[in-house]
């Protein structure tokens, strides 16, 4: 077997698209005879500044010699678009997917987590007999190295079936029936997630950049995927390609305290609130969680209703946070509710008249000056919450590529799904 890899063929300002790059190449190798046994859709480190939206790199996985897919691959990549800020690489193995190298499959986990630079990716490639081919500066190469390794290192699976448009239609508006995606993303839900989001009414499938795709589709079964990319109707499809990936998954966060956060990283942190939640101007809501530390986290507006689920989060609540971190604030995709305060110390009523007592003085309690009370200190008043215990999540609209929706399986406390 050979395992092609390849990245950063795209562009944010002129589009292109690297999925489509891989799936002509899947053609390719197939009409020269060779047999593709899956194509991966691998989502990297969401926080790298440098990406294209999704920070997508792709593998080929096939039964051609490495030496022709290695022509092949090169050959492919004229479809990079011509931007100073495209710098594609590709990388290629000759061994199975799931004998690729170790340290290669450390490299792939780390692409997801972490940093790498293109010195080190040539370096690894070298070392373990891995053929690589760069243009422009070969940043590329970074993820091309960690596509070839995905398979080996990551064990949780999705599928998206991406339709592509007709050449002379890139760069043009595009013609979906919302109805008709609206109808085959309830039939299909939850085997289908993140098609559209029903309470902003959008159509989240359809991208609205210059670049070949039509509509992507989500889900966990390739069967699914198609069935609903099937009943879309819409202009015409030039071609349809399912990709095997880590979207969906939460492959990009890992487990910290708050005293170890770094900008661009992902991560997952307990701890208590403290602070907030408050509003500022443009709508964003920031709130503060501690746990060895304090840290800002903040739900933005583009999360839309996300943000009244952390408003209605109080000091005391304990919660789990998820989220990437720039300029050191945790910018929230999903948060868990692990114990709510449903009580709040308050000034004392007057057992005898009712009304609000006042303080008698520093650490004298309160009194009420017409009755003649008095009480030592604050008394418990019993809240209600507009939250249960458990995970909420930003809307559709919102959501990370690589973020895990709700509707998934594997969480640690009850769910609440948006939809």
């Amino acid at each position: 077997m050979t395992v092609i890899g390849l990245d950063d063929t795209d562009s944010r300002e002129l589009g292109m698209c690297t999925t489509y790059v891989a799936s002509r190449l899947a053609g390719d190798v197939a009409a020269a005879g060779g047999t593709v046994r899956r194509t991966l859709l691998i989502r990297l480190n969401p926080a790298v500044e440098h990406k294209t939206r999704g920070n997508a790199a792709l593998a080929v996985h096939t039964d051609l010699p490495a030496d022709h897919a290695r022509t092949l691959a090169a050959d492919r990549l004229d479809l990079a678009v011509d931007d100073p800020e495209t710098n594609p690489g590709v990388a290629v193995a000759d061994c199975e997917p799931e004998a690729v190298p170790p340290a290669v499959a450390d490299f792939s986990r780390a692409a997801v987590r972490d940093y790498h630079e293109p010195a080190d990716a040539r370096a690894l490639a070298r070392e373990h007999g891995i053929d690589t081919l760069e243009r422009g500066t070969g940043r590329g190469v970074v993820g091309a190295l960690a596509a070839v390794g995905a398979y080996r290192a990551f064990g949780e699976w999705t599928h998206e079936t991406i339709a592509y448009r007709e050449r002379e239609r890139w760069g043009t508006e595009r013609d979906v029936d919302r109805d008709s995606v609206f109808a085959a993303a309830e039939g299909a839900y939850p085997t289908v997630w993140d098609t559209v989001d029903r309470v902003e009414g959008t159509a989240v499938c359809v991208p609205r950049t210059p670049c070949p795709v039509l509509y992507g589709i989500r889900g966990e079964t390739p069967e699914a995927t198609r069935r609903v990319a099937r009943a879309i109707d819409s202009e015409p499809v030039a071609r349809t390609h399912t990709f095997l990936t880590n979207q969906g998954t939460d492959a990009h966060l890992r487990p910290a305290r708050a005293s170890q956060i770094e900008n661009g990283r992902a991560y997952r942190v307990d701890g208590t609130v403290v602070d907030g939640p408050g509003t500022v101007e443009g709508g964003h809501v920031f709130l503060t969680v501690r746990d060895d530390a304090d840290l800002r986290c903040a739900a933005f507006e583009p999360t839309k209703r996300f943000r009244d689920r952390v408003r209605a989060l109080r000091a005391g609540d304990r919660v789990t946070v998820c989220g990437e971190v720039a300029d050191g604030t945790l910018k929230l995709e999903k948060f868990a509710v692990r114990d709510l305060t449903t009580t709040e110390r308050v000034t004392p009523d007057c057992p005898d008249c009712g009304r609000s007592m006042e303080s008698a003085g520093r650490g004298q309690g309160y009194r009420c000056r017409d009755c003649g009370t008095s009480a030592d200190g604050k008394a418990e008043r019993t809240v209600g919450r507009d939250l249960e215990e458990g995970w909420y999540e930003v809307p559709p609209v919102a959501r990370r590529h690589i973020a895990k929706p709700l509707v998934r399986s594997g969480f640690d406390a009850p769910t609440h799904p948006e939809r």
